[in-house]
């Protein structure tokens, strides 16, 4: 019982928008999941919006965390967890509810996912590593998994402009039994960028 009590001081008032980011993420998920059974825009923009509120609340949390100076290794891995979903899963069902179906299309989704996740683990291991030295994290290694925003952008543009399902920009290509979808590769691309080891991008 105290072990629990212990846990419920860890939480901070940034972890309660952390975890909002994540609610959002998941929110995404069943809107996305709704248009696929039963197809309707309303949802997709719905989806795509909670996404975008995800990524206020991301940067909502890591602002109080520094006002408030309470950030904490529980913060950080309550952080990845939800931009995983944010950022990651959802865009991803997205994409995939709006025509990203094929095989090779739903392979460069999760090599997506993977990146996301595989970004995140290297920076709290970074974050970790500077910190024991009283220093900071001065710079992101690859793109931050947010960035994917930029995609579900594009996917609501294109659903504005009626060009999702099989009116996908780029058409489809079959490669051997399976098909492909060039527009996926924009996510095999960001998938890339993430965990590049040569991109340094300054942290605010």
């Amino acid at each position: 019982m105290a072990r629990h009590f212990s846990m419920i001081r860890d939480f901070h008032l940034a972890d309660a928008f952390t975890l909002a980011n994540g609610a959002c993420g998941t929110a995404a998920l069943f809107f996305a999941m709704d248009h696929v059974r039963q197809s309707g825009f309303g949802k997709v923009y719905a989806a795509g919006a909670f996404i975008v509120l995800a990524l206020v609340f991301d940067v909502l949390d890591g602002r109080i965390a520094r006002w408030r100076h309470s950030s904490s290794p529980l913060g950080r891995e309550l952080d990845s967890l939800a931009d995983v979903i944010s950022f990651g899963v959802a865009p991803a069902g997205l994409a995939f509810s709006l025509g990203l179906t094929g095989l090779w299309d739903a392979l460069v989704l999760l090599y997506f996912v993977a990146c996301g996740i595989s970004r995140l683990a290297r920076y709290n291991v970074t974050a970790e590593a500077m910190s024991e030295g009283a220093g900071k994290v001065t710079y992101f290694e690859g793109t931050p998994i947010p960035s994917s925003v930029l995609l579900v952008l594009l996917l609501l543009a294109l659903t504005k402009l009626g060009r999702v399902g099989a009116d996908l920009p780029g058409g489809v290509w079959g490669l051997g039994p399976y098909d492909l979808h060039p527009l996926a590769l924009l996510f095999a691309l960001s998938g890339s960028l993430m965990i590049s080891k040569t991109l340094h991008i300054p942290k605010p």
